[in-house]
């Protein structure tokens, strides 16, 4: 299973819509607090994320935490200060995806600790980053790409005619 690690997310939609992404991909989402939003039961029902419940979630007090749980993880942390691109790197199928928060990314100290496992998404030069959620998108679908899409649904069907 395909692993999302957002390292102290703040903004509680894109939060949401990558839970939503996970659900839709069967990854596992791990967050690393703080938090940015609420995920209680109550909280969550009332943003309407019914998906909600779906969702393999695991919760850390912070990043030592993540990483004493979780000691054999390949991790493979999106940031765009990295010198590969996202394209460039073997993902497996238990591979781990970090994000960091919305306002500074990943600490460059952990970046430095995990050089070989640093990607990026190309952008033009002007361009400071990608919103996280699509961030999250564009690496998870690369990394089920390179796994053929392994247990997800290739082919849809009209709801009122045929194909």
């Amino acid at each position: 299973m395909l692993n999302i690690v957002l390292l102290e997310p703040e903004i509680p939609a894109n939060t949401g819509n990558i839970g939503r992404t996970c659900v839709a991909t069967g990854s596992r989402l791990h967050l690393s607090r703080p938090l940015g939003c609420d995920i209680s039961e109550k909280a969550v029902r009332r943003a309407g994320m019914d998906y909600w419940f779906s969702l393999d979630l695991r919760v850390y007090e912070n990043y030592g935490e993540f990483r004493a749980k979780n000691p054999d993880a390949q991790i493979y942390m999106a940031t765009t200060k990295a010198q590969r691109v996202y394209t460039e790197v073997s993902y497996g199928p238990d591979a781990f995806l970090m994000f960091g928060k919305e306002s500074a990314g990943i600490p460059e100290e952990l970046l430095l600790e995990n050089r070989e496992g640093c990607v990026r998404i190309p952008m033009r030069g002007e361009t400071r980053s990608l919103n996280l959620s699509n961030s999250v998108a564009i690496v998870v679908y690369e990394a089920l790409r390179q796994q053929d899409f392994a247990n997800l649904k290739l082919e849809g069907q009209l709801h009122r005619h045929r194909w």
